[in-house]
Formats: structure tokens, C-alpha cells, sequence
């Protein structure tokens, strides 16, 4: 089962149906892992699936046993350089929801929805998962429910208290030159978690990782 190609389908799926197939799709079946049979998932399911006779559609088989991995974290993300390999990451690791936020010391504000909806599906495809996570709109900080989220803290790896208990599945991770000082006042008045990710200096997209790993462990 390993070797059957995953294709992402973003409409409801069930045995029996026939779903039209892009060329795209139908070259890379085909031509590239030289095969008429795939996997299919969208929503949190997962279908067997084969190539009609006349190659045009994707006809929907029993369904698999396979449950989706993922879970129902949600990632806040200052937008960056690297913005294409912390999708990548984030979505191998499971979250469900990507919220970029505008912050402070933000750089890479212009965002491309459809390479970020592409890169994503690619890696909830090679994953395993059964679903591609939902990508926001990006919203500023300052319009954040901040006492519901968990936050990378660098502060709390050079004297400040931590958390005994995790008890969010909201994190926030900052942008390269980290959160600024108003942001940190705001975090702290409203009663946010913030994390320590360890005293040497990440890139963003590598902390959002080690955050993550935090909250799930």
C-alpha cells in the first residue's frame, strides 16, 4: 500500500462515484508511477480508487481502513522568507489550521495563496494524511485572542517561569526578528503560555517545528 500514489480530492467522496481527472493528475498516474490505481482522501477519509477505461475520471472504490493522523492544532505564523518549508513541516506534523499574522517586525507580508494550498496539498499527500489543512486569511496580532494561545517565549529559556501544563492547541511563533516588546506586554497581560524552544537561536520555520513538537509530545 505504501507504493500507491495519495491524490488530494476537495469535494465529498464516496464508493461509486466518478470525479473528473485533471491532466495533470492523469499524466502523473499514468506516465509518471505508471499505474490505473491510486489513493484518494479529503475531509479526514480515505478511498481506493482506479482510472475509467476511457482515462478520463477517477472512479471512487471501497473506502480504507485508514484513519487520519492528523490532529486539531491550529498554527499562528508571522509570514517569512521561508514560509514554504514551514507549511511543508507543519503539515507533516498534522495541524489542522494555518493562520498567518501580521505582527511588528513581520517582512514577508505578500502571501500566495494558491503555491501555499499547493505545498501543503503535496505534503498532506506524502504524509499519509486524509485532509489538507485550512489556510486563513491573515489577520494583525493586535486582533488575536491572546489568552488562548501557547507562544514561543525565548524569554523563558534566560530566567522567566514556564508553564507546568500545556493545556492549548492554538500556538503562535513569531517572525525572525521575534516578537517585539509591545507584543511581549500584550502576551503577558492577557495570560498567554509561553514555551521555551532551548537557548540557541532557531529560524522561524524551525521553531514553529519545535513548538509543535512540544504541545503533542
Amino acid at each position: 500500500m505504501k507504493n500507491i500514489p495519495r491524490i488530494f480530492i476537495d469535494e465529498k467522496l464516496s464508493a461509486g462515484i466518478q470525479i473528473p481527472l485533471p491532466r495533470e493528475t492523469m499524466h502523473y498516474l499514468t506516465h509518471v508511477m505508471r499505474t490505473d490505481k491510486c489513493l484518494v482522501f479529503g475531509n479526514g477519509v480515505e478511498y481506493n480508487a482506479h482510472i475509467s477505461d476511457n482515462q478520463k475520471f477517477l472512479v471512487i472504490d471501497s473506502k480504507t481502513n485508514h484513519t487520519d493522523p492528523s490532529g486539531n492544532l491550529t498554527l499562528m505564523f508571522a509570514p517569512i522568507k521561508r514560509t514554504d518549508d514551514l507549511i511543508n513541516m507543519a503539515t507533516q506534523m498534522g495541524v489542522a489550521v494555518l493562520q498567518p499574522v501580521i505582527t511588528d517586525r513581520t517582512n514577508a507580508t505578500h502571501i500566495n495563496w494558491e503555491r501555499m494550498k499547493k505545498i501543503a496539498t503535496e505534503a498532506a499527500e506524502q504524509s499519509n494524511r486524509n485532509s489538507v489543512p485550512k489556510i486563513m486569511p491573515p489577520v494583525k496580532f493586535s486582533d488575536l485572542d491572546l489568552s488562548k494561545i501557547i507562544y514561543a517565549d525565548e524569554r523563558v529559556a534566560y530566567g522567566k517561569s514556564a508553564p507546568n501544563k500545556i493545556i492549548s492547541n492554538h500556538i503562535l511563533v513569531g517572525p525572525e526578528g521575534g516578537f517585539s516588546d509591545s507584543e511581549f506586554n500584550a502576551l503577558d497581560a492577557a495570560g498567554a503560555c509561553g514555551i521555551s524552544l532551548g537557548k540557541t537561536i532557531l529560524r522561524a520555520e524551525v521553531a514553529a517545528v519545535v513548538a509543535i513538537t512540544k504541545v503533542i509530545e
